[in-house]
């Protein structure tokens, strides 16, 4: 029985991270597309928006971190693998979209 609750417990953490980043990305590459259409105000608000919900997966995962620190050791599955991996290609596009943004701001003006 705990075995079935910790893995619940894992699953819910592993969703709430890939919701979280997943949101992240979609709203970084909204701004992207605002900045093409030359709306910077639009393109900047939405890359704070994308900041803010890789922030929340971020301390998702920081939450992971400091429980296995502390010695409640975590099993790593599958799902956890991949909700990992969505937040680091979310942040990855968050950092590339930054700057193409920029070089779509430079040409622009």
């Amino acid at each position: 029985m705990a075995e079935s609750t910790f893995n619940e417990e894992n699953e819910e953490i592993s969703f709430q991270i890939i919701a979280a980043a997943g949101q992240a990305r979609s709203l970084a590459y909204e701004a992207l597309n605002r900045a093409k259409e030359g709306d910077f105000d639009a393109a900047d608000d939405l890359m704070e928006q994308s900041r803010a919900a890789a922030l929340e997966a971020h301390h998702v995962q920081t939450d992971l971190l400091t429980k296995e620190a502390s010695g409640d050791h975590t099993t790593v599955d599958v799902l956890l693998v991949h909700a990992q991996d969505h937040l680091m290609t979310s942040m990855l596009a968050q950092e590339l979209i930054g700057e193409l943004i920029e070089l779509h701001r430079k040409v622009q003006h």
